[in-house]
C-alpha cells in the first residue's frame, strides 16, 4: 500500500482545493469525530481528500523527483546526485547472509538514502561524492520515519546516466525532532536542534582518491583496501558541543558536512591543515549559533558517552519550519492531556457507578 504522509496529504488537498489549511483540518476533524477510534488522521484526511474531488496519486509514474516518491511504491525510478556513501556490510541473521550498502542522493526537492541488496552492494566501490546516478526498478521502505528505496537484483543502477543534470540540491529533514536529553543509542535519523557551545579544532586524515575511503600508512607508502598502493587525498572530520537546554551533547561531522557548517571549499578547508592558527576565528564566529543537526546517535565507548554523528546540517534553520514544529509539539501535547483528562473522567464515571448505595 503507498503510504502518504499527513502533511503532504494536507499540502495536496490545500494545492488542489483552494482551501485553507485551518478549513482542512476542521474537516479531518469532524471526520474522526464521526469515526472515532476507527481511523487514523492519514486515513481521515483520504476520506476528506476523496470527497473534495482531490486524487493525491496522480501525475505520479515514470522518473519521479525525490518528494513524490512515496512508502509502498514499486518499479521507481529516480535520478540524483551522491552525497554520502557508506560502506559495505556483510550480514548473516536468521541463517540469512549477504551483503548491503547504502548511500544518499538528492535531487532539487529532496534526499534519500538508497540501499543496495546482494550483487548490486558491489556497486558501491564505484560510487563518489558529487556524482550523478539513476536507480531504476528500486522499491520503497519506510525506516525510522524515513522513506528509503530498495534495489535488488532486478533493479538497475545507471552511473553518470547520459543526459541526466541536477540542480542546486534540496535537503531536506524528515528526521523525528527529539530534544537532547531524550537521546538513546543507535537512534538514527533524528532532528535536534540546539545552539554551539564549543568548537573543536579540524582533523585531518588520508584518503583514497579513487573510493574517498581511509587510506592506510605501511611503511612509506599509503595503501588502499580497494585500490592498493595510492597518492592520498586528505578529508577531515569537525567536532562540536550542541546545547538545546536540555542537555549537551558531542556532535562529529565529517567532510561534506563541515563545509555546509563552515560555507567553505575542498581547498578553503585544507588551508587550516598547515595553518591550524588560522580556524580559531572560524570557532569564536561559530560560537552561539543556532543549528539544526539529521543524524545518528552512537556510544563512545571510552568516554562513556552518546555521540551525534550528523549526516545533515542546516546552519540557517527556516524560521517558518521551526514554527511548524513548535505548533505541531502543542498540538501533540493538548492531544496528550485531552486523552488523560478523558481516561480520568472515565475511570471518576466508573467509581460512581461501582460505589454501593448507602
Amino acid at each position: 500500500m503507498i503510504k502518504m504522509p499527513y502533511n503532504d496529504i494536507l499540502e495536496k488537498i490545500q494545492e488542489k482545493s483552494g482551501l485553507t489549511e485551518q478549513e482542512i483540518k476542521e474537516k479531518i476533524d469532524t471526520k474522526l469525530k464521526q469515526l472515532s477510534g476507527l481511523i487514523s488522521n492519514e486515513g481521515a484526511a483520504h476520506i476528506v481528500a476523496n470527497e473534495l474531488g482531490v486524487k493525491l496519486f496522480d501525475a505520479l509514474g515514470g522518473k519521479l523527483q525525490i518528494k513524490n516518491i512515496l512508502t509502498g511504491m514499486r518499479s521507481v525510478e529516480v535520478v540524483g546526485k551522491v552525497l554520502r556513501v557508506f560502506e559495505l556490510r556483510e550480514f548473516n541473521s536468521k541463517g540469512r547472509s549477504g551483503k548491503v550498502a547504502s548511500f544518499v542522493i538528492g535531487d532539487e526537492t529532496g534526499t534519500i538514502r538508497i540501499v543496495m541488496w546482494g550483487d548490486q552492494a558491489e556497486n558501491i566501490t564505484k560510487l563518489k561524492e558529487n556524482i550523478i546516478v539513476k536507480v531504476v526498478g528500486g522499491y520503497v521502505r519506510e525506516n525510522q520515519n524515513g522513506k528509503e528505496v530498495h534495489l535488488n537484483n532486478m533493479g538497475k543502477l545507471i552511473i553518470n546516466p547520459e543526459g541526466e543534470t541536477i540542480g542546486e540540491v534540496k535537503e531536506t529533514s524528515s528526521g523525528k525532532r527529539k530534544k537532547i536529553n531524550q537521546l538513546n543509542e543507535n537512534d538514527s535519523n533524528v532532528e535536534i536542534l540546539g545552539t554551539i557551545v564549543q568548537v573543536f579544532d579540524p582533523r585531518f586524515f588520508e584518503i583514497c582518491p579513487e573510493c574517498n575511503r581511509r587510506a592506510r600508512l605501511r611503511e612509506d607508502d599509503f595503501f588502499c583496501d580497494t585500490h592498493g598502493k595510492v597518492q592520498p587525498n586528505y578529508s577531515f572530520v569537525l567536532n562540536l558541543f550542541l546545547d538545546d537546554g536540555t542537555d549537551n551533547i558531542r556532535v562529529v561531522c565529517f567532510r561534506n558536512q563541515a563545509l555546509k557548517l563552515l560555507d567553505k571549499t575542498q581547498e578553503q578547508m585544507l588551508e587550516y591543515k598547515d595553518s591550524p592558527e588560522k580556524f580559531e576565528e572560524m570557532k569564536t564566529e561559530l560560537l552561539g549559533n543556532i543549528i539544526k543537526f539529521v543524524g545518528r546517535t552512537t556510544k563512545n565507548e571510552m568516554f562513556d558517552r552518546l555521540e551525534f554523528i550528523s549526516q545533515l546540517v542546516f546552519p540557517n534553520p527556516d524560521p517558518d519550519d521551526e514554527i511548524k514544529v513548535l505548533n505541531k509539539e502543542l498540538e501533540e501535547t493538548k492531544a496528550k492531556k485531552e486523552s488523560m483528562t478523558e481516561q480520568v473522567l472515565d475511570t471518576k464515571e466508573n467509581d460512581v457507578q461501582d460505589t454501593p448505595n448507602i
